[in-house]
């Protein structure tokens, strides 16, 4: 029993809403064998983990796994729930799980459910799984093993795991339904889709300023700005050496603070400094890492922090420094071990406090209490471990900002606008911050930009608060977003949405096969239909609309690239990639593009075709269904209507919206640009879609159908989709159909325009596809073509060379035996080959794979761009069989 291969989904996908890891498990010679079959097993196994006894598994309550094991279950499923167990073990919740079979009985896929934000390229769950596994074989071998050392991954999982105070952040913002993506391993978050994208990093947001920051981050010049502005401060300055530090001693009088200039979280501050001698020894610890150190007068009082966001208090704690509490019987180190059992305690700042330790500061400080780590303190007496009381160097807090007196509030508002900050992290020393102001306190110690929330968290909800200020009630955070897949058919609409919604003044980002483009602009030449893709439009912060291509691999190897759409398009539902990566079946097929129009958002609107059998057995509830139609007898489009629906239909040669119970003319359908005057009824298809599309975004009626017009009339609009070019007295049609489906209809448009038999088709097709779609392919062009050249895609995709074009070959002569087929190497030489083969006024039509070198070697060759083709007696549309108003 072995794992073969591991991959990461991150968005919504087949199995979960939620991002999982699929593992795939290959069995050997526990292939077919059930936990049954090994006396003890079971019971080995749950003294191992316990934990076991509470999985629900298929029964639905506390129990059915167990059932499951004693009456027998494959061993994939029974590595599934250990490393989940194992996961919960570690405090890395997580409860979705599940084992699938695969074509190869020996081979199962584990998919985990992952936590929220845990990082893309994270192990964990398959280092959880590999443990499961070391686990099963030793039980199936008879043997007692114990639990392994989970330490390794468990220190992993507290590196990797966001803290708390990035934790808070991105759950408030899912609470308010606000996308949330982590950037890497790292506490960055983004919040918001385009536009309206936001930069949050811990306690620092896109409207921290930078001035304040730096500001905050020098303690002379924090001190120096507060008390030019009356604010209260400790006395002091800035020492750049010792004899510096040793001067302001002398003028200050004890005890005295001494820190580094540019310090954070509490490093190296040394309190209740009294004497020359300590001044200096303090002095040299503060600058060990270069810089100047800050000595300022001690002030009484207890210690404070007051969270401010957005010129508001949301939180104050009193901090009291790191210490434990005497027993009578146990000695100082016992009683830290016992403190660190606390859950909450943790190593750096992914838990809500931080572990004790001693350290060199605390047996100094031990030394000043007359105590060593083995002594025993008697009952309830205090042993300090710091003098300072963050929570970085293990101090506890109580939340007070119920009894914050108006006065204190006041100045920490004041502090915050003065130092520029909008998050900011106000340490006071005060008698009491219940009472009012003395005038002559010691007040503001320092001022923290990018302040942890840690001690905030149990009491206030200080993660809202700062998801409030970056969006306040009513602010959007998301741009509107429009999700395509299916068969055939995705890059034009993608590409025809993209051109009508920039038609109505929006910068959009668009994802196809092709690249990303934003703008107007590629920016990425790529296959770029996948999540990764998904993400550089949404996180384009230059984006008022996004238009993203989804196709079957990327939903199957990374799942969807974002939470919820506004409009999801379906475009056809055909057969192709059958046998790839799980899918075996249309009903595979069918079930993995129902994702997108899943993840419509309730209210949005789910645009379906109406000719496509498989699509109108779909159901999906809260949403708006449009149907699109080129036939306007379609008996489903007229119920839909008749029950005040709306829908796209090509009617007595028009593009017609069916809309509030009116029959709207929008463009005659030989005025759609690139649509070879109505004859490309695929394209059209499309256009319907499209349309459909940005109706649903608020485009007007009068700017689709001036945008349809004007679609094509630059080559890149749609390269490679119906492009067609003129070589000499030969027009080239070129397109990208790769399906059965595809290439009927690209030769139906061949058929309108020139009459196969004007024809000759130069096809390649991918070498992932099954036998018998291939086989089907060329059944099709056999049917159509008199004249063929085949040629080979460079990349084989797992084939031997020349073992497709033979495939294609064989069927050929066997559906056409008359044909003149011609068989060459590569597209270099098909593209000749086949203008050898057509007379003056005929069209090749070039199926191609990749369409950059396609495109050179025909402009090398003298190809140029052949704008509209004129078509006589084509069939646009039947005769509407009902009418409706306007």
């Amino acid at each position: 029993m072995r794992i073969e291969s591991s991959r990461w989904l991150r968005g919504p996908n087949r199995y979960l809403a939620r991002p999982v890891r699929v593992t795939q498990v290959r069995l050997d010679g526990l292939t077919g064998r059930e936990t049954c079959e090994f006396p003890g097993l079971p019971e080995r196994l749950l003294d191992l983990l316990p934990g076991l006894a509470e999985h629900h598994c298929a029964a639905g309550a506390p129990g059915g796994f167990v059932k499951r094991l004693y009456g027998g279950t494959y061993f994939g499923h029974t590595a599934e729930h250990m490393a989940i167990e194992m996961s919960n073990v570690l405090g890395r919740e997580v409860s979705f799980g599940r084992t699938v079979g695969t074509a190869d009985p020996a081979v199962f896929d584990v998919i985990m459910e992952c936590p929220l934000d845990e990082p893309y390229d994270s192990e964990i769950s398959e280092k959880l799984l590999e443990n499961a596994i070391g686990l099963i074989l030793a039980l199936t071998r008879g043997e007692t093993p114990a639990l392994p050392d989970l330490s390794e991954i468990q220190r992993r999982y507290e590196r990797e795991r966001p803290g708390p105070s990035t934790q808070a952040i991105a759950r408030a913002a899912r609470e308010r339904d606000i996308p949330v993506e982590r950037v890497g391993d790292l506490s960055l978050l983004r919040l918001g889709y385009g536009r309206h994208r936001r930069l949050v990093w811990a306690a620092l947001t896109d409207q921290t300023s930078a001035i304040g920051v730096d500001i905050a981050g020098d303690k002379e010049l924090t001190r120096q700005l507060l008390a030019e502005a009356g604010i209260p401060v400790a006395r002091g300055g800035a020492a750049e050496d010792e004899a510096t530090a040793l001067q302001l001693f002398e003028e200050l009088g004890p005890p005295v603070v001494v820190k580094p200039r540019g310090g954070r979280q509490g490093r190296h501050v040394y309190l209740g400094i009294d004497t020359p001698d300590a001044v200096r020894t303090a002095y040299r610890a503060a600058t060990a890492e270069g810089g100047q150190a800050v000595v300022e007068r001690q002030v009484d009082g207890r210690d404070y922090r007051v969270l401010t966001v957005g010129g508001e208090i949301v939180a104050a704690a009193e901090r009291v420094a790191a210490h434990v509490i005497g027993d009578g019987r146990t000695d100082i180190e016992g009683l830290i071990e016992r403190a660190n059992r606390d859950p909450r305690r943790g190593v750096g700042h992914a838990r809500a406090l931080t572990r004790l330790a001693i350290d060199e500061v605390a047996a100094t400080l031990l030394g000043r209490q007359g105590l060593a780590a083995h002594d025993v303190p008697e009952t309830g007496h205090i042993v300090w471990l710091r003098d300072n009381a963050n929570l970085s160097t293990g101090g506890t807090s109580v939340d007070v900002t119920a009894r914050v007196h108006p006065s204190v509030a006041d100045l920490c508002r004041r502090v915050a606008g003065l130092v520029g900050l909008d998050i900011a992290g106000i340490d006071l020393r005060l008698p009491d911050i219940a009472e009012e102001l003395p005038l002559d306190c010691g007040g503001v110690i320092e001022v923290n930009a990018a302040p942890g929330l840690r001690m905030h968290l149990e009491q206030h909800d200080v993660g809202a608060a700062i998801v409030d200020a970056l969006f306040p009630a009513g602010t959007p955070s998301r741009v509107p977003t429009v999700a395509i897949t299916g068969t055939n058919g995705k890059t034009t609409v993608a590409r025809l949405t993209a051109h009508l919604l920039s038609g109505a003044g929006l910068r959009v980002g668009l994802t196809t096969t092709d690249g990303v483009v934003v703008g107007g602009r590629l920016v990425q030449r790529a296959d770029a239909t996948g999540p990764r893709s998904a993400q550089v439009v949404l996180g384009d912060p230059t984006v008022d609309a996004a238009v993203l291509e989804t196709a079957r691999g990327g939903l199957v190897r990374q799942g969807l690239g974002y939470d919820w759409s506004d409009v999801g398009v379906i475009t056809n539902l055909v057969s192709d990639h059958l046998g790839q990566d799980g899918i075996e079946s249309m009903e595979d097929l069918v079930d993995l593009k129902s994702i997108v129009a899943e993840r419509v958002r309730e209210g949005g609107a789910i645009i379906l075709n109406a000719d496509d059998p498989r699509s109108r057995d779909l159901e999906f509830s809260g949403r708006e269904i449009i149907w699109c139609s080129l036939d306007p007898r379609n008996p489903l489009v007229r119920r839909h209507w008749d029950s005040g629906g709306r829908a796209y239909l090509l009617a007595d040669g028009w593009l017609v919206e069916l809309a509030a119970r009116r029959w709207v003319p929008l463009l005659a359908a030989h005025e759609f640009g690139g649509g070879f005057g109505g004859a490309a009824r695929h394209l059209v298809a499309n256009a319907l879609a499209a349309t459909a599309a940005a109706r649903v975004l608020g485009v007007t009626t009068a700017r689709v159908a001036e945008r349809l017009r004007t679609f094509g009339a630059d080559p890149a609009d749609n390269p490679g989709r119906g492009m067609l070019l003129r070589c000499a007295d030969v027009h080239v049609l070129v397109d990208y159909a790769h399906n059965p489906a595809a290439i009927a209809a690209v030769s139906d448009l061949v058929e309108r325009v020139w009459g196969c038999e004007r024809a000759v088709a130069a096809i390649t097709l991918p070498g992932d596809r099954r036998d018998d779609l291939l086989r089907e392919s060329a059944a099709v062009v056999a049917s159509r073509f008199g004249r063929i050249v085949l040629y080979e895609d460079h990349d084989l995709r797992g084939r031997a060379m020349g073992e497709v074009p033979g495939i294609l070959r064989d069927e050929l002569r066997r559906a056409a035996p008359h044909a003149e087929c011609v068989q060459v190497r590569t597209v270099d030489e098909a593209v000749p080959a086949a203008l050898a083969l057509a007379r003056p006024g005929d069209v090749v039509l070039l199926l191609y794979e990749k369409i950059e070198p396609v495109l050179a070697m025909l402009g090398a060759l003298g190809a140029h761009h052949a704008g509209e083709v004129g078509v006589t007696d084509v069939n646009l549309g039947k005769t509407m069989a009902w009418t409706g108003t306007g």
